[in-house]
């Protein structure tokens, strides 16, 4: 092999991003473009009682208005998320089919004008009147009605996870924890909002949308639509950024078919920055509270795990909570039940480190509190915990490395040097501390058979192509890779073709599986066309192959050759002018494993954080953030630091800033704005050191891939609020950390605060 696979190649993309030849999903400008704008409801419940547009029919430039009606009635189409590779919506409910309002921001019309401009302006002219209802639109006001899901996420994962007696183990327990935590709503603000451009021709739809999976598109708006998916076509070369926010595939994107037919010319649908906070699903507001039992030499007995959340009205949405957490640490019993309340909202949906982000969160605040507790080092608490094999299951991991992540994690922070007493140590008026966290995230494996094409020239070029698109993750680079590695070709002859469904199907790259599913049917298209030659080869009595046996052969720089003697062999131009040949091409594709696999599959990982924290004004700074993991095989170190080291400082801004609470008294989003909903700048950033640690994994895949997606964020927040523990002695029960409650408890009187500040106090 040609070893291009765990090389660190700059990103192949890069030129055309950086000058701008890459063109995005609002870039595409058909003839006679109109634009659309959504109206969205102003009550979170009840209903139109009357819609006038009258006025805004009479505006400049305006093409047509929709409402409810007059929208064509679409099918309903169950909620299955998008890595089953099917229709994937975003919620069951689809607007604009009623006069009933079931959120704030629901759209109630649609406006289409000549340009945008137009459209934003009319869409202040269409008039609704409401005849609002009570809602429920947080924790405490459902609470009362509160109830344990049987299923979540789509109906895919049980709503408990139970193993051994929970009752019995904290009972036995010599030391317990009982930690309550709340966490606020978190919504998806990418660079590039939701854009969708439809374009009818006849019966055919081409759509250029801003999604992370242009198949469950293309099949999510033929089923709503009633129409064949080879009658629709989607296309997307580049996302702007999506994190979740585009993995389902939400109204708008079918209301801009929908409005493009109705005026008979394309249509551009845009949500605007303000709308994105009730249009692409959000991490919902919820409350987790944990149980930890264990002995006094720190090993776990019992653990007991609580979540309730806000879903919406028609779905049973909830991020799956215990993933990691059920399985992080070898305890003999575990439970975990999630609760949902019904709230006027949208249903929530995937946002990075989707469930696990907190439920580990929860946990290893939980783990730190049992440390302090017990006078036992936080790491080493955790390596004595650590389970050799999947807890309940026995399985053995697919692939593990946790332990060398917490050690290497440890030597990167400067761990050994660290005082375990809070407030401890200063900078000036800065308390200074460090704080951990393992982390774990989930290897999927519901996805479907992923397919890519290889396209092999004479003159040595390749062409491999698959339905992805790139929004950020580096995907064209690390396929270019594979297919050359796999090919024996250099990097310069291969061109990767991505973002059309017209190309061979992949599924939607979410749940950090993008890397793993795509490079294994990109790897196998290659080696089928590799062996197409081999074989040919081996069988040619004028190649200098001939008779070799073809597992003897291998391919590196445009030649076959004999793995033991690289000087026999020929080109492949030699070979393939011989046979007179122009090209040679094969599909690969790829099933994942079945579900039952018996295998414990686990993404691994550890994060340390420094802070510093004002000890008049309680703000806090983080210094430096550290992290190692352990994902498999390294298909690009370069691209794989690159998205660590974004969830890294993603959780650091969940931990700090990021937060939205219901305004109760419109029912609505108290934040609609990156001015209000806060997000971390470039003077916000720590230094952020990533360790990466290559394990073998022959489980997930031919390349023994698993994923960086979501990993990078899981334990980053739980290691910033360990560290202000330590700064300060104040224990962190809620995200994003209230600085009115650090600062309130810094202010304390002095013996009060020195008494908390003791080890094992809290």
């Amino acid at each position: 092999m040609s070893g291009f696979i765990g090389q660190d190649v700059p990103r192949i993309e890069g030129p055309a991003k950086v000058t701008g030849s890459a063109r995005y999903s609002g870039e595409f400008t058909p003839p006679n473009l109109a634009y659309a704008q959504i109206v969205g409801a102003r009550v979170a419940s009840g209903r139109i009682t009357s819609i006038d547009i009258t006025e805004a029919e009479h505006a400049d430039g305006v093409a047509g208005i929709l409402t409810h009606h007059n929208t064509p009635k679409v099918n309903r189409v169950p909620l299955v998320p998008s890595l089953l590779g099917g229709p994937a919506p975003g919620q069951t409910f689809f607007p604009m089919q009623d006069d009933v309002i079931r959120y704030a921001g629901q759209p109630v019309a649609v406006v289409v004008a000549a340009t945008w401009e137009q459209a934003e302006y009319a869409a202040t002219l269409v008039r609704v009147s409401y005849a609002g209802t009570p809602s429920v639109t947080t924790i405490d006001q459902g609470r009362a009605k509160a109830y344990d899901a049987d299923r979540i996420f789509g109906g895919l994962i049980p709503g408990r996870t139970a193993r051994g007696d929970v009752d019995a183990g904290l009972a036995a327990a010599e030391v317990r924890v009982d930690a309550p935590f709340r966490f606020a709503a978190n919504h998806h603000n990418p660079l590039e909002v939701l854009t969708t451009t439809a374009v009818w021709d006849g019966d055919e739809l081409t759509l250029y949308d801003s999604c992370q999976g242009i198949k469950a598109v293309q099949l999510t708006v033929a089923a709503l639509l009633g129409i064949s998916p080879s009658k629709v076509r989607v296309l997307a070369r580049f996302i702007g950024g999506a994190f979740g926010a585009k993995a389902m595939v939400w109204p708008h994107v079918t209301l801009a078919a929908l409005a493009a037919r109705h005026v008979r010319r394309p249509v551009r649908l845009t949500v605007t920055r303000g709308q994105m906070f009730s249009s692409c699903g959000h991490r919902e507001e919820q409350e987790q509270r944990i149980w930890l039992g264990a002995t006094r030499d720190g090993q776990l007995t019992a653990i007991r795990h609580r979540k309730i959340s806000v879903t919406s009205p028609f779905d049973d949405w909830a991020e799956p909570a215990f993933g990691a957490a059920s399985r992080l640490y070898a305890s003999p019993a575990y439970e975990g039940v999630h609760r949902l309340v019904r709230g006027n909202t949208m249903t929530p949906t995937f946002t990075r480190g989707p469930g696990e982000a907190l439920g580990v969160f929860t946990l290893e605040c939980a783990m730190d509190e049992l440390a302090a507790n017990l006078g036992i080092d936080p790491v080493e608490l955790r390596l004595r915990n650590l389970a050799g094999t999947e807890p309940g299951s026995g399985h053995p991991w697919s692939s593990y490395g946790l332990t060398e992540c917490l050690r290497r994690g440890a030597d990167r922070i400067g761990w050994a040097g660290r005082n375990p007493r809070p407030r401890s140590e200063r900078d000036g008026n800065w308390l200074i501390g460090i704080g951990m966290s393992a982390a774990a995230y989930p290897v999927a494996f519901f996805m479907r058979t992923q397919r890519a094409r290889a396209h092999l020239y004479a003159d040595g070029t390749a062409i491999v192509a698959t339905s992805t698109q790139e929004f950020g993750t580096g995907t064209p680079t690390v396929l270019t890779q594979v297919a050359a590695d796999a090919l024996g070709v250099d990097l310069r002859d291969v061109r990767v073709e991505f973002g059309d469904t017209s190309l061979p199907a992949t599924g939607s790259p979410v749940g950090s599986n993008g890397a793993m599913m795509i490079s294994a049917a990109v790897h196998n298209a290659g080696v089928a066309v590799r062996d197409q030659l081999i074989a040919l080869a081996v069988a040619d009595p004028t190649s200098p192959l001939h008779g070799a046996g073809p597992a003897a052969v291998t391919a590196a720089d445009g030649r076959l050759m004999l793995a033991a003697d690289p000087g026999v062999g020929e080109t492949y131009a030699a070979l393939m002018g011989r046979h007179r040949m122009n090209d040679a091409e094969a599909i690969g594709s790829w099933d994942p494993p079945p579900l039952d696999t018996p295998y414990g599959l686990l993404t691994f990982g550890a994060q340390f954080a420094k802070v510093a924290v004002d000890a008049d004004l309680g703000i806090i700074r983080v210094r430096h953030l550290a992290g190692a993991f352990a994902p498999g095989r390294i298909l690009n170190p370069r691209t794989t630091r690159s998205q660590l080291m974004g969830g890294m400082l993603w959780g650091m801004s969940q931990a700090l800033l990021e937060g939205n609470r219901m305004d109760t008294a419109r029912a609505g989003w108290a934040a609609t704005s990156l001015g209000e909903y806060l997000v971390p700048v470039n003077a916000d950033a720590p230094d952020v050191d990533v360790d990466l640690i290559e394990v073998e994994d022959h489980v997930t895949g031919p390349l023994g891939v698993k994923g960086v997606g979501e990993i990078g964020q899981v334990g980053s927040a739980a290691a910033i609020a360990n560290a202000v523990w330590h700064a300060t002695g104040y224990r962190v029960r809620e995200l994003p950390i209230a600085i009115e409650h650090l600062l309130a408890y810094l202010t304390a009187s002095p013996a009060a605060t020195a008494d908390a500040a003791q080890p094992g106090r809290t």
